[in-house]
């Protein structure tokens, strides 16, 4: 599990776009070590967060471009999962367990509509705002 978490530093480094001394100072003051290699897994779940706080979205966390036709649906869930604090790979795991479709942005207008009600539904469940 630490190699994973290690290559998903890097990865955020990268997309990022982080120079090298930005990064080595980074480690330093949220994890406490020079290198990556030295963190502890606490000081990997701090460098991850604090990367996520710097804009980071892990893999699956975009936005899908759709058309024009599917527009307002995808801002629609996008809008309930920024209020639930997910991302859009949860909404890619909803897709795959509703339809058995890989990504929400591959969803018919139909399906689009049915995984925003149950992202509603969920959000009104929890006592979250809906509009």
């Amino acid at each position: 599990m630490r190699n994973p978490a290690l290559a998903l530093i890097h990865i955020a480094k990268k997309e990022l776009a982080m120079e090298e001394d930005a990064y080595r100072a980074m480690l330093l003051s949220v994890g406490g070590v020079a290198s990556s290699k030295d963190l502890s897994p606490e000081g990997i779940e701090r460098v991850l967060t604090h990367m996520k706080r710097c804009g980071w979205l892990p893999k699956g966390g975009k936005r899908p471009r759709v058309g024009q036709s599917r527009e307002a649906l995808v801002g629609k869930i996008e809008a309930l999962l920024a209020e639930a604090g997910r991302p859009w790979s949860y909404a890619d795991a909803m897709a795959q367990r509703m339809y058995g479709v890989e990504l929400a942005g591959w969803l018919a207008p139909m399906q689009l509509h049915s995984l925003a009600a149950a992202l509603t539904y969920d959000a009104k469940r929890h006592g979250r705002k809906t509009q």
